[in-house]
């Protein structure tokens, strides 16, 4: 077993004080040190001095110039300052998360799947918030996330990154258990997708509590494992309480093929976000500057706008739609009325609304409120055995834009003007409540197609069908034929079945589908398939 090497002298730093050693790597130190002015812990990186060659310096001043473009984003190491000592060993100041790292607890502990899919969607916000910026991480794994003082994960070590775009070059360096089969070859290339596989991979050792393709207990070395990576399907994390969802959102980011994999980070984000409403756990927010989804509808138009969308700050009441409550409810007690008393607390109508779907289209019930009224609304969570990984219904109150998950006990209070409702709705009636301003409306998840098979023809072609689970008016059908290389040419069907020619069905064939209403919203996980 080769010997543990000694850490480095610690450099004299002005303004800093030497604490302690935090870790050893190939080509740095990191260092505890406290910092004199503002008073505070800080972890500073030290280049090894036999370490400096002119490579190595550049890849050191590109992760310190790339980290500090990055590092506003909260699930980001912060970067303080980069400077060379006196002896000549460039160094790195930066924020010091003092909790144990990924790579500490997931050997050590089992990690729970909501806190998985917590860390996951903050974590995809952090690498899309660099892809954003036009860099590649390039070595996404556990050691290289480590936890803040309040307990959140923050991605580091941007010393192998390169800008995004087609045909990136080879890496310096890589982490095998965690790479993709595209960066492995011996003319590696990749790009944001290959950054989409490390994420994933890292999701699933928090799981597993072991790297995806590790066996336990037999040969894990280096060729072992690329054999694995490159040819071998995505093992089961073993565990009983990961959904059936997660373990297929996981294998589709970690596909093979680039371009069967989730296009984005903030894709594999948001499909983490579906399953935390799935499992009724509070849905982490995905931290973007810009958090447009390009794959959503454009909201409607408002009111006195034209075409346009209305980008104004005030808050609005949105409209309308179906309130089936589950009591009645009850008479409201008078609000005071004296100029004294204008900003007192008052009470309002209360109204139980069990969630539920339309029986006809299988679209959630929604929640409008009229402009005028004040209204608590208090969600029937219902019976908490549903399916593990059904689709929970959501409930939308339009007052700014609040989303409110089934399962979840919130009451949220929409106070417009002094007027209340004068009367209640008996249990079982409908009453519908509008208010002309008709321009948010939600919808519910669109869900993926299932069932879908192919099967080849005499002639040579493929003939693949599936399953719409809710068919609605207006559906159709994204479908196209998913390639090792390169994107796949998508088109619109109106009918669920397509044919694959047999110029373009040579050898296994494959495909994805999703369904497309009639607001363009789609299936946030497309559905796959192949014929041989």
């Amino acid at each position: 077993m080769t010997a543990r090497r000694e850490a480095s002298t610690p450099p004299r730093l002005p303004g800093y004080e030497y604490v302690r050693v935090l870790g050893l790597g190939g080509f740095a130190d990191v260092f505890l040190y406290e910092q004199e002015l503002p008073r505070r812990e800080v972890a500073v990186k030290v280049l090894l001095a036999g370490s400096l060659d002119d490579d190595v310096r550049t890849r050191f001043q590109t992760e310190a110039n790339l980290m500090a473009r990055l590092s506003h984003h909260p699930s980001i190491v912060t970067i303080h300052q980069a400077d060379i000592a006196a002896d000549g060993r460039p160094y790195l100041v930066m924020e010091y998360c003092s909790r144990p790292g990924l790579a500490e607890r997931y050997r050590q502990e089992r990690l729970s799947v909501a806190e998985s899919l917590r860390i996951g969607v903050r974590l995809s916000a952090a690498i899309e918030t660099a892809h954003r910026a036009g860099i590649l991480h390039r070595d996404i794994k556990p050691a290289n996330v480590l936890t803040t003082d309040f307990g959140w994960p923050a991605l580091t070590d941007f010393g192998i990154a390169a800008t995004t775009g087609p045909g990136v070059g080879a890496t310096v360096g890589m982490s095998i258990p965690w790479s993709p089969p595209e960066l492995l070859g011996e003319h590696p290339t990749g790009d944001e997708r290959s950054d989409v596989y490390s994420l994933a991979a890292t999701i699933y050792s928090l799981l597993a509590g072991r790297t995806p393709f590790e066996v336990p207990g037999g040969q894990n070395g280096a060729q072992q494992l690329v054999a694995r990576i490159e040819r071998s399907p995505l093992p089961p994390t073993g565990r009983d309480d990961v959904p059936f969802d997660l373990q297929a959102l996981l294998e589709r980011a970690m596909s093979k093929h680039p371009a069967r994999r989730h296009p984005s980070a903030a894709a594999v984000g948001r499909a983490l976000q579906q399953i935390e409403i799935d499992l009724r756990l509070p849905v982490t927010p995905l931290d973007l500057l810009d958090d447009l989804d390009d794959t959503a509808p454009p909201p409607l138009p408002g009111p006195g706008t034209g075409s346009g969308p209305e980008r104004d700050d005030a808050t609005r009441l949105r409209s309308i739609v179906t309130v089936r409550p589950a009591v009645p409810a009850p008479p409201v007690a008078p609000a005071a009325t004296s100029s004294a008393d204008d900003d007192a607390t008052r009470l309002r109508p209360v109204v139980t609304v069990a969630p539920t779907t339309d029986p006809r289209s299988g679209a959630a019930v929604h929640v409008g409120v009229p402009a005028g009224e004040d209204v608590a609304l208090v969600v029937d969570p219902g019976d908490p055995r549903r399916a593990r990984g059904a689709r929970r219904t959501r409930v939308l109150v339009g007052a700014v834009s609040a989303l409110v998950v089934a399962g979840a006990a919130v009451a949220i209070a929409l106070t417009a003007s002094d007027d209340t409702p004068g009367s209640s709705t008996p249990p079982g009636a409908t009453q519908d409540f509008t208010d002309g301003t008709q321009d948010d409306v939600a919808a519910a998840p669109v869900p993926s197609p299932h069932s879908l098979a192919g099967v080849r023809q005499a002639d040579g072609s493929v003939v693949f069908t599936w399953e719409n689970p809710a068919p609605q008016d207006g559906d159709h059908y994204l479908w196209g034929v998913l390639a090792a290389t390169g994107e796949p040419t998508f088109e619109i069907v109106d009918v669920p079945t397509v044919t694959v020619p047999a110029a373009s069905a040579t050898g296994e064939v494959c495909i994805e589908v999703s369904i497309v209403r009639s607001n363009r919203q789609a299936s946030a996980t497309p559905a796959q398939g192949c014929a041989p």
